[in-house]
């Protein structure tokens, strides 16, 4: 197996190691924000030290690392770091997620989780989340740094631009919604029937911006 660090310590850090598992990674320790708990194990990995620890120790370059914190900009922010130092944040994708031949993936930071499905001519942007039974229709482009919760439905020929947070079960209709603007925030079970602009935050079935 291939061997990867994670970073980040909290109620996230066992999910994206499942996922790391299952994509044929082992991983060898994890790295906390701070000092505060280094040589603790937890969930049977020992915490080797913090952030600042890790870029001082030489160990960047040439390494895997999971970012598992659930700050996307945070995220986004480590996954250049450890860029610029040499190392590698891969994209994971669960064996159980059905991706069209046609479809394109970023291979920097794109975390797939089980059964989601993802159609032909769409693209996934760097450090964007998608977890378990997202669905993404044809024809759609999904931003760097974009999260899209459990059951989240985007229909065909829409954007969804850049730090964009979509919860559980959102939907987009087909053909109704061709942008969801940058930093948008789209509450659980949202229906959205019309674009969206930057930084609004929508909620309720039609979806309405508070």
């Amino acid at each position: 197996m291939k061997q990867l660090f994670a970073l980040g310590i909290g109620h996230n850090t066992p999910v994206c190691i499942d996922l790391a598992n299952a994509c044929g990674y082992d991983v060898v320790g994890l790295w906390h924000y701070d000092d505060s708990r280094t040589n603790e194990i937890d969930h049977g990995y020992r915490i080797l030290g913090s952030f600042d620890d890790l870029f001082k120790s030489g160990l960047v370059e040439g390494n895997n690392f999971l970012l598992t914190m659930g700050n996307i900009e945070i995220r986004t922010s480590l996954c250049q770091q450890i860029i610029n130092a040499g190392g590698h944040v891969p994209t994971l994708i669960h064996p159980t997620a059905i991706i069209s031949q046609f479809a394109t993936i970023a291979d920097v930071g794109v975390y797939i989780s089980p059964y989601v499905h993802i159609q032909a001519d769409s693209e996934v942007g760097s450090n964007s989340t998608l977890l378990s039974h997202a669905r993404v229709s044809h024809t759609v482009r999904i931003g760097k740094s974009c999260f899209l919760s459990g059951g989240v439905a985007i229909g065909a020929y829409t954007t969804v631009e850049d730090y964009v947070f979509l919860g559980q079960g959102a939907l987009s209709i087909s053909g109704k919604v061709s942008l969801i603007g940058h930093h948008a925030y789209i509450g659980a079970r949202a229906l959205l029937t019309h674009d969206v602009p930057p930084y609004a935050t929508m909620v309720g079935s039609p979806a309405r911006p508070i």
